[in-house]
């Protein structure tokens, strides 16, 4: 005969199974329901159900729920340089479901690369990064298109390719890429998640005057003078600190793009690996910015 310890765990293990059930199908249904200030749903606009299985940890947040889901499904991001810090990002956003990722790097997959950029292997040396990239990340989610670019992002396509996307992540690592891009995002009236490392240091920010924030300009007037901002290929860098900062700007992007919480628009975090420290600073918008121009008057989307 059963022990009354047998018996007890045995119901509480049924009771958990029904609840887990009983919880999936009412995940399923909040997902599948309109928000209230979203209007009509489009037809086609509902998430299957291996979409609800893959996002469920998304959905069941209260910040993203379904709606925040098809959002991330519907964006368009576009993410130059599939590098130390892009490698992190495309994979966080393709496992995120951001239905739409471009990605903009002229470089190959070299073996010094594989010491941080864990996106490739060893087979992908010498392919382009973005071929190798858009393999690796539909192997990783089917349900994303990976829009890759083959050359070196220019002034000659940058505003118009920045225009086509919603939102763009800079994985760059030169003042002047930068700042190219900061220009195409501010005439396109895009938000820039930006992030920089060096040796064990990162920053990540956002750019968007579009919402009242600084651009990347405002803050970065400046060249920085010869060996004041070396590169990682000169200066170094702790192989695990691009996937921190990486993940860090994804993690704005699912922000921005789900409407959740506060996306690091005029705040800058640094992240210090070596002493374990994490410290935000406020940035300001420049009255007399030339690139973003506020004395102009708000950008208005």
């Amino acid at each position: 005969m059963p022990s009354v310890t047998s018996l007890l765990l045995t119901a509480a293990i049924t009771f958990a199974v029904l609840l887990y059930f009983h919880m999936l199908g009412r995940m399923r249904r909040a997902a599948q329901a309109r928000q209230p200030d979203a209007g009509p749903t489009p037809p086609g606009n509902t998430l299957s159900d291996t979409e609800l299985d893959r996002y469920a940890r998304h959905i069941v947040l209260r910040e993203v729920g379904g709606a925040g889901q098809k959002r991330l499904r519907n964006a368009r991001v576009l993410v130059v340089g599939a590098g130390g810090l892009g490698s992190p990002v495309l994979q966080y956003l393709a496992a995120a479901g951001v239905g739409t990722i471009g990605v903009i790097d002229d470089d190959q997959v070299s073996l010094s690369n594989l010491q941080r950029q864990v996106l490739f292997g060893e087979g992908h040396l010498d392919m382009p990064k973005v071929f190798a990239a858009q393999k690796r990340l539909k192997d990783l989610n089917p349900f994303v298109t990976v829009l890759p670019f083959h050359r070196r992002m220019t002034d000659d396509i940058a505003t118009d390719l920045v225009a086509d996307f919603d939102l763009v992540v800079d994985g760059t690592d030169t003042f002047a890429s930068r700042q190219m891009i900061n220009a195409a995002c501010v005439a396109a009236a895009v938000p820039m998640v930006w992030g920089a490392i060096s040796q064990w240091e990162g920053q990540v920010s956002i750019f968007d005057p579009a919402s009242g924030g600084p651009c990347f300009h405002c803050i970065f007037a400046q060249s920085p003078s010869q060996g004041q901002a070396p590169t990682c290929a000169e200066a170094g860098v702790m192989g695990a600190l691009p996937g921190v900062i990486g993940a860090m700007m994804a993690a704005e992007v699912i922000k921005i793009v789900t409407r959740s919480g506060t996306p690091l628009r005029g705040q800058m975090l640094i992240y210090d690996a070596l002493e374990s420290q994490n410290r935000i600073i406020k940035l300001k918008r420049n009255p007399y910015c030339t690139v973003c121009k506020p004395s102009a008057g708000p950008i208005l989307t």
